[in-house]
């Protein structure tokens, strides 16, 4: 089937699937595989893209479907999942995010663990990091890493 998706592929719900669609493309260089309006023709009910490979779809929010309750971040008080990317261009692809309007949470530098990486919010409130390796870290270099880091 073309197009078709195999794998995990997260499925959000935002407040606004075209302001989403175009975020994303800014944002992360995604490509627009393929979106489906609602019969009420102001929301989407699907929306599915192509983010360096990887397959990530979202529609608008429904309420009255879920009893009249939002399911996006800001109705729900915020979401307890980050979607992490990684790549090979970290510090390029977190500029372009934040150029976009993604906010900072955790800047974007050297992590004990060996990575370039940073987190942020997206302007429909999904979280997400940026990941880049840069070194290979022993065991033991990370549990020290670690240790300070958690103490901080």
């Amino acid at each position: 089937m073309e197009n078709s998706v195999m794998g995990l592929t997260p499925y959000l719900t935002v407040s606004d699937a075209k302001a989403a669609t175009e975020f994303y493309k800014n944002a992360l260089g995604a490509k627009e595989i393929r979106s489906h309006m609602a019969p009420d023709g102001k929301r989407y009910m699907h929306v599915h893209l192509d983010i360096r490979g990887s397959a990530l779809m979202f529609a608008d929010d429904f309420p009255e479907y879920n009893g009249g309750k939002s399911r996006t971040p800001q109705g729900l008080g915020g979401s307890p999942v980050i979607l992490h990317l990684q790549v090979e261009d970290g510090q390029q692809t977190w500029d372009r995010a934040i150029a976009a309007g993604a906010t900072a949470t955790m800047p974007f530098m050297e992590q004990f663990w060996g990575d370039l990486y940073g987190q942020f919010t997206d302007p429909f409130g999904h979280q997400w990091s940026i990941g880049q390796s840069v070194k290979k870290p022993t065991e033991a270099e990370i549990q020290e890493g670690a240790k300070a880091a958690f103490k901080a």
